[in-house]
């Protein structure tokens, strides 16, 4: 449906349960997913920016936020989550898949979308597990919607039907002015996420959240293939003071094969 017609904001976040970076990572016996045995899993860091500004945007403006996730009955945790910073409901698109095609998850999304009201969508940039940074843009082009991706400040014009978005980029920065309703891509820097307390964690397990089967349809890519990084080799010292400099030089030109 697009931009609303009340004077208080509507907001869509877009949100993943993701592999916490500090969980070491095993293959499965597939050798395409990773082993979930004691993984701990937690809300996309990017994807806590993009809350934090939707929350922010709601403090200011008034308003809901209608948070958006698809993965297994477990991402309730990551909605409740999002929820107790501030959010007002949320929506989980179950699927127990251990990978989805993106073009998927864009159509699923966009689908849901369609028939809401709503100002801005904010997601993260990117999901740290897969990094297509994709999932975004797609759902932009599905619903013919301008996109501004990776943006560390956002500010909304009094009258919220326009934007101005500003992003790094290398050398300088680019400030858009953007016709809402638009996408928004969090980047790391946009806002310090909130930690929510244990009243609004409580508050939280009564909101509305409202679970919906994922469509199933034929992925249009499949992983084929995971494999793990080399192990690094431990390093060595070739000497002392200036007089290693010579066999240092000579190690990073023949070994390392960085000079």
């Amino acid at each position: 449906m697009g931009l609303s017609e009340e004077s208080r904001m509507k907001i869509i976040v877009v949100i993943k349960r993701v592999p916490d970076t500090e969980t070491q990572v095993r293959l499965g016996p597939d050798g395409r997913n990773i082993d979930p045995t004691g993984v701990v899993y937690v809300m996309n860091p990017y994807d806590e920016y993009a809350v934090e500004e939707a929350v922010r945007l709601k403090e200011k403006y008034g308003g809901d936020i209608t948070i958006l996730c698809i993965g297994p009955e477990a991402a309730t945790k990551e909605i409740r989550t999002a929820i107790a910073m501030g959010c007002d409901s949320g929506v989980l698109m179950k699927t127990e898949a251990a990978s989805l095609d993106p073009m998927s998850v864009a159509r699923a999304l966009a689908g849901e979308i369609k028939g809401r009201e709503y100002d801005i969508i904010l997601c993260g940039k990117k999901n740290v597990d897969d990094d297509y940074g994709q999932i975004p843009l797609l759902i932009a082009a599905r619903l013919d919607l301008p996109v501004v991706s990776a943006i560390n400040q956002l500010e909304i014009a009094p009258d919220m039907k326009k934007a101005t978005a500003r992003r790094n980029i290398e050398g300088g920065a680019e400030v858009f002015d953007v016709t809402l309703p638009a996408i928004f891509t969090a980047e790391k820097g946009l806002n310090e996420p909130r930690y929510p307390t244990l009243i609004e964690v409580r508050k939280s397990m009564k909101a509305p959240l409202e679970i919906k089967d994922f469509p199933a349809e034929a992925p249009g890519l499949k992983v084929l293939s995971m494999e793990l990084p080399p192990p690094r080799k431990g390093g060595r010292i070739v000497g002392k003071g200036i007089e290693a400099v010579g066999d240092l030089v000579k190690l990073l030109q023949e070994e390392a094969k960085v000079v």
